[in-house]
């Protein structure tokens, strides 16, 4: 990038705050820290592989899955810098089973929910991994947080993004005008301006899923899996088969190649993989700001209301005529 061009994401987020001046500057108070966290984890990421933090931890999630090593490390880094912080009453976390109450935060405006580390598995095998975060506002600032101001639709996000920890790492965001992306300089150790205005095509030739449960899918979602492998030179079909298990990696490739990632429910787990909080409500927020779409299979993602913390359900996400094409093609087989 020209360096008479570069323009940082402090200065950005700074320039999109003088344009609304009734925004106050707790939110890119907690951008900041957001930025901090990042460059943390990226550092333990980098150097995981020297030192003794790659593998397990030795205890399991609230989801009952096994620690990553990083995957705690990554969870109290959020949480320290948070507390720290003072602008977000609370945080939840995927892998916390309690809210996560900051001290002296009371007043606080906004909630935070985030993946810590989404893509974990990946850790011991030098994949790309990330982390996950969403803003919310607190319904009613006279009176205590409870689990209504934790428990809202998608559509009331704030602000919503990702950072990937991969060949470069890239802090990717949006506050519902547009997504942008921020590469980090590792020479300044700032995240520069890289991807302005990012907009998925509408179409790809790309299908994300895990095959291995193909015969626990939905009758319509085989069917479409079947349509993308299908020859058709004149719909540029079969389509690319990419599936790397990270949601995070996955996403990101299909958000700026154009693309579907499909986690359907299956007969064992109807619900899906995916938690709606931590990874499905910020990347449907991503996806439709960048001219995407995101579905559950009965409803659009944003619009389904939390009745738990930890809460999963099926997603389709990526290329709106794709997400269009597998809905209606799951619509004609129920």
């Amino acid at each position: 990038m020209n360096q008479n061009t570069l323009i940082t994401l402090n200065q950005f987020i700074s320039d999109q705050q003088n344009k609304f001046p009734f925004v106050k500057g707790t939110l890119s108070k907690i951008f900041g820290d957001l930025q901090l966290a990042a460059k943390m984890i990226n550092r333990d990421v980098r150097k995981a592989g020297l030192i003794d933090i790659l593998g397990n931890f030795g205890e399991t999630n609230v989801q009952g899955e096994e620690q990553k090593k990083l995957d705690v490390i990554s969870n109290d880094v959020f949480m320290r810098l948070m507390d720290l912080s003072g602008a977000c009453v609370c945080v939840v976390s995927e892998e916390d089973e309690h809210i996560h109450w900051c001290p002296g935060a009371e007043d606080g405006k906004y909630i935070l929910a985030i993946d810590p580390l989404d893509g974990s598995s990946n850790i011991d095998v030098n994949a790309s991994i990330g982390s996950i975060f969403s803003i919310y506002k607190r319904l009613s600032p006279d009176k205590p947080v409870d689990h209504e101001d934790i428990l809202q639709k998608g559509v009331n996000q704030v602000a919503a993004g990702y950072i990937i920890y991969g060949t470069a790492t890239m802090f990717v965001y949006t506050t519902g005008s547009g997504v942008n992306g921020f590469t980090l300089d590792d020479s300044i150790q700032e995240f520069c301006l890289s991807h302005a205005d990012i907009k998925t095509p509408s179409m790809g030739s790309i299908f994300s899923v895990n095959e291995g449960n193909l015969k626990e899918f939905p009758e319509g979602v085989i069917k479409y899996i079947d349509y993308c492998k299908g020859e058709n030179k004149d719909e540029k079909r079969p389509y690319s088969a990419r599936y790397i298990g990270s949601l995070i990696a996955d996403f990101h490739r299909n958000l700026l190649k154009g693309g579907i990632y499909m986690y359907p429910g299956t007969t064992k787990a109807p619900n899906g993989k995916l938690r709606l909080l931590y990874e499905c409500n910020p990347m449907a927020f991503l996806v439709e700001q960048a001219g995407g779409k995101a579905h559950s299979g009965s409803q659009r993602i944003m619009e389904i209301q939390p009745e738990t913390f930890h809460q999963r359900v099926p997603v389709f996400i990526g290329s709106g005529d794709m997400v269009d094409h597998v809905i209606g093609m799951m619509n004609e087989n129920k």
